[in-house]
């Protein structure tokens, strides 16, 4: 949580919305995929995209929120190097999306907490990582993407 309750009581509705709006860019790029599989354009959307929101939701110490999504791109951008993503692997990343939605929806506007039992959020992230072939994954503690190389530059 930032400073004091005050600021991060301020800066809490304005995350929300922020959130909400990444998160809609998430659903589109979801969509894009399942319509074209493996389109270099809305996967950097989703890579992006769920960086930013992991960064926004550290700033306000909103670890579950900021891991979960973490967690998904870490996984996301490991299996782009090694398969293309099929149905199911799109069902499971859009569990993991709705999940993030819930979260948001949950968040105690005045204390900051999300009250919340994580086997879910271990449950969507180990069915995701089984649909991409990752059921060993872990991503390296207290790790922090500083770029994001586009799917295309990694073709490349």
């Amino acid at each position: 949580m930032p400073n004091n309750r005050k600021e991060w009581a301020k800066r809490i509705p304005e995350f929300i919305v922020e959130a909400e709006t990444l998160l809609a860019r998430t659903e589109e790029c979801l969509s894009h995929l399942q319509l074209i599989n493996n389109d270099p354009d809305a996967i950097d959307c989703l890579l992006s995209t769920l960086l930013k929101l992991a960064s926004k939701a550290d700033a306000l110490a909103l670890a579950a929120v900021s891991e979960f999504s973490l967690h998904i791109h870490g996984l996301l951008n490991h299996a782009l190097n090694h398969m293309e993503l099929h149905d199911e692997a799109l069902d499971a990343l859009k569990d993991c999306l709705t999940l993030i939605a819930w979260q948001l929806e949950l968040i105690d506007q005045n204390t900051g907490q999300l009250s919340l039992d994580e086997t879910e959020q271990t449950t969507l992230i180990e069915a995701f990582a089984f649909q991409v072939g990752q059921s060993q994954f872990r991503p390296p503690v207290n790790s922090r993407p500083l770029t994001l190389l586009s799917y295309t530059e990694r073709q490349a």
